[in-house]
C-alpha cells in the first residue's frame, strides 16, 4: 500500500506528508533489500569500485540522523557522528563499510527513523520554511526544512 501523500497521524498536514514520504522510501528500502546476503550486502560492483549496500544504507543513515539534529538545530553529538559517520571519507568517496550484518545496517536506520519521526512530532508546517544548514566541510548550501525527503 502507498502512503507517500497520506500524512502522519500526529503531525501538522504538510509535515506528516513529507514524513510518510521519508517512511515509504524507507518501506521499500526495506522491501528491496529482504533477504540480501552477507556476500550481497557487500558486493561493491564487478570492478570492486562501485559503492556497496553497506555503505549506501549507513550513508543514508547519517544523512537522516544529520537532518534529525538540523531540524532540532543543536550539533550532532560527536559519539553519533563517530557511530554513523562520517559523510564521506579523505578521498571524497563513502566510508568503507565491510562486515557489518544487514540486520545491524537496518536497526540503526530503523533508530535514527524513530529520531526523525520524535523531531517531526514536534514541528509545525511554518517550520518547514525555516532554513538550515546542510553539507560537510566540503558542501555547504542552506535548505529549508522542508527539502527533508528530497535529501
Amino acid at each position: 500500500m502507498i502512503y507517500d501523500l497520506q500524512g502522519q497521524a500526529g503531525m501538522s498536514p504538510v509535515v506528516g506528508m513529507l514524513y510518510s514520504a521519508v517512511k515509504e522510501n524507507s518501506n521499500r528500502l526495506m522491501s528491496i533489500t529482504d533477504g540480501m546476503s552477507q556476500e550481497e550486502v557487500d558486493y561493491k560492483g564487478p570492478d570492486h569500485k562501485s559503492n556497496s549496500t553497506a555503505q549506501l544504507l549507513r550513508h543514508i543513515t547519517y544523512v537522516d540522523l544529520n537532518w534529525v539534529y538540523r531540524i532540532k538545530e543543536q550539533p550532532l553529538p560527536k559519539s553519533l557522528s563517530e557511530q554513523y559517520g562520517p559523510m564521506i571519507d579523505e578521498n571524497n568517496r563513502l566510508p568503507m563499510v565491510e562486515g557489518m550484518s544487514l540486520s545491524s545496517l537496518m536497526y540503526n536506520y530503523e533508530q535514527v527513523l524513530n529520531m526523525l519521526e520524535a523531531v517531526c512530532m514536534q514541528l509545525t508546517d511554518a517550520d518547514l520554511d525555516k532554513v538550515v544548514n546542510f553539507g560537510h566541510d566540503i558542501q555547504k548550501s542552506n535548505n529549508t526544512m522542508g527539502d527533508m525527503a528530497y535529501g
